[in-house]
């Protein structure tokens, strides 16, 4: 017999994986001039992971932190639009130091979620996103990086902050598996949210393979 109904749905507030209603996307110095010292992998790579990021926040509404260093100062250039496209109404954060933590804004955005589980991103790996990370696990939260929407100026250093990320009991995780946790059942009444985004995702990567091969 066919199943066509979902199972039932656990607690989305008190569940052990992550839910729509239990964790936060944090959005790190997705600008211009990071990008262009990212040497551990593609800009096109980041942008299929980040960008299924931003889409996820928006589709199934989120709560979203995205932050930048230096525009003010006049030194870098805001949030690429490919992400800022994805995130209406979502207002920058804008800081001088390196570390967004030690940003009293940046704590204050990420306190209003109200939530502990904290799903990251940010350019470079080795710096904009494990230092918020190490941070906030020290002050009890449960990081998530996202991997494969992140980069860092070798393969080494992006690796190795990956390393020091889960030594101190960061969870990383991946944008399409991340979407998968999300959604959880395909007979759920909201799961075409994630079928359009999947079918986005690879409708990119497709593209991206092309130019490759």
């Amino acid at each position: 017999m066919a199943k066509l109904n979902p199972e039932p749905i656990r607690d989305p507030q008190t569940d052990h994986l992550l839910t729509p209603q239990n964790c936060a996307i944090v959005l790190i110095d997705f600008q211009p001039g990071q990008y262009a010292t990212v040497r551990s992998t593609t800009r096109a790579e980041i942008d299929l992971g980040a960008i299924t990021l931003a889409k996820l926040a928006h589709a199934y509404r989120i709560p979203t932190v995205v932050s930048t260093v230096a525009v003010g100062m006049g030194v870098n250039q805001p949030t690429v639009p490919e992400l800022t496209n994805e995130l209406p109404g979502v207002i920058e954060i804008d800081r001088t130091g390196v570390n967004s933590w030690e940003d009293a804004d940046f704590r204050a955005a990420v306190e209003a979620t109200g939530r502990k589980k904290m799903i990251m991103a940010g350019l470079w790996t080795e710096v904009c996103l494990a230092f918020p990370a190490l941070d906030m696990l020290n002050e009890g939260y449960e990081v998530y990086p996202v991997i494969d929407a992140v980069g860092g100026v070798s393969p080494v250093t992006h690796q190795t902050a990956i390393t020091r990320m889960v030594q101190a009991g960061a969870h990383p995780v991946t944008s399409l598996a991340l979407g998968c946790e999300l959604m959880r059942n395909w007979a759920r009444s909201d799961a075409d949210l994630y079928r359009v985004i999947i079918n986005d995702y690879f409708h990119r990567k497709r593209r991206i393979d092309d130019i490759v091969g």
